[in-house]
């Protein structure tokens, strides 16, 4: 007897197949499974996918658009200064309720893991605490992994290695910093190689806020995949954003993708921010700021999207639906092959979850978290915008939507079989020579 029993989906690679779960575990993946459920989903014609996963993301500063004023120059640096005051004005328990709220909107759109940079360079430690407790409560339904993120520097802010050390002594999970924001390249160099003697004396993984900059001289990737190698981190470390890729010159590139492949580094670029927050200074051309993926992709590099911000000191627009920021990526990355966009669902669903470490996956043992799609396949999913019919969650249905219907009731719309117009084609081959 199966706790749920879905049946008829369309796996992201096309193959149908019947989904069988007991308790929080898939049991079985095959065609016709016929054994007895309490639950049955038809999912007939449907896209079944591993769920969608945000591998990077701030949740402390979520849904805090226009405190303590809306970031008039739309600038990344602006956006530091705004959120330093909110810091200042925020509650613990402010920061749990606006989380709480991202994290329900989230799950409704099929994400069921998040990691989210935490800023331990709050005197008061809320941001922390405050995470601390919403993985708490969400532990059964979403994966959230938090990142000791030192907002303000890890050497420009006074005691912000003792912050990231007291949060990874809290239960934080993961390494951060943000090398480019450090008063010089030296001190930014120094604090990539300190974050990686970390993460190795403590088992843990690193990323960094990594280049967000449109400086092509920004090259603390370089140190980053350089210290991996030296620590044996491979597979563990990850640069987020990497936008001044977007502006070095091809030949320095050429050198740096085989280091970051060597070095297992993932990248994680972040499409609605890097493009909305990168090129400010400049006139025309403009420069978009997203680093470069298909060749990251080429170079064998593993590649995730993040949604980064919604609403927030940074982003006053999002809705943490990771179909939104795949669509915004293929768009701007000029992934618009079949196959490209087929990796741009991966890069929102299979992928992120590997560099996250988590157990997903459409085989037999695996957990029990699925999502159905109103649409036949990735590519088609990521068109629409396709709705979540349903996202399960370690074995247990923890949303479900209902699709939209439109009636069109415009008479010219609404026309007859044989008042429609025949293929272009078709009238060529009636007319005369």
């Amino acid at each position: 007897m199966m706790d749920l029993l879905i049946k008829g989906g369309i796996l992201p690679d096309g193959t149908q197949a019947d989904i069988a779960i007991a308790g929080d575990r898939i049991v079985a993946v095959e065609a016709e499974i016929t054994a007895q459920a309490s639950r049955i989903i038809d999912a007939t014609g449907k896209l079944v996918t591993t769920p969608f996963v945000d591998a990077h993301f701030h949740m402390d500063a979520t849904l805090s658009y226009g405190r303590p004023r809306v970031n008039a120059s739309g600038t990344l640096l602006e956006g530091i200064g705004l959120w330093a005051e909110l810091k200042s004005l925020q509650t613990k328990d402010d920061i749990v309720a606006r989380a709480m709220d991202y994290c329900r909107q989230a799950i409704g759109k099929g994400v069921l893991a998040i990691r989210t940079h935490v800023d331990v360079t709050d005197q008061s430690f809320q941001t922390v605490s405050a995470l601390l407790e919403v993985r708490d409560r969400l532990r059964d339904v979403l994966d959230l992994q938090l990142v000791a993120f030192p907002q303000d520097g890890w050497y420009r802010a006074q005691g912000a290695e003792a912050a990231v050390i007291r949060a990874l002594d809290a239960g934080v999970d993961v390494v951060g910093g943000i090398p480019h924001f450090e008063r010089t390249m030296a001190d930014g160099t120094a604090s990539v190689r300190r974050a990686c003697e970390l993460a190795a004396d403590r088992g843990l993984m690193v990323d960094l806020h990594c280049d967000e900059s449109d400086d092509p001289l920004s090259r603390h990737i370089e140190t980053l995949a350089a210290e991996t190698i030296r620590h044996g981190l491979e597979g563990r470390t990850a640069g987020s954003h990497l936008t001044s890729m977007h502006s070095m010159d091809n030949y320095y590139v050429a050198k740096l993708l085989p280091l970051i492949a060597e070095a297992q580094v993932a990248a994680i670029p972040n499409p609605l921010i890097n493009i909305t927050l990168q090129g400010r200074m400049d006139s025309y051309p403009k420069r978009r700021g997203m680093t470069r993926v298909p060749e990251l992709l080429a170079a064998g590099v593993t590649v995730a999207f993040g949604q980064d911000c919604v609403r927030d000191p940074w982003y006053p627009l999002g809705s943490g639906d990771m179909l939104e920021v795949a669509h915004m990526g293929l768009h701007v990355a000029l992934m618009t092959s079949p196959d490209q966009m087929k990796e741009a669902f991966r890069m929102v669903t299979e992928t992120p979850a590997a560099i996250m470490g988590l157990d997903f996956g459409l085989q037999a043992g695996k957990r029990a978290s699925v999502v159905i799609l109103n649409a036949p396949d990735p590519i088609e999913a990521i068109r629409l915008r396709a709705d979540r019919l349903a996202v399960v969650s370690n074995g247990k249905v923890v949303a479900e939507t209902k699709p939209a219907t439109t009636t069109l009731l415009a008479a010219p719309l609404q026309l007859r079989s044989s008042e429609v117009p025949a293929p272009t084609h078709a009238r060529k081959s009636i007319e005369p020579d």
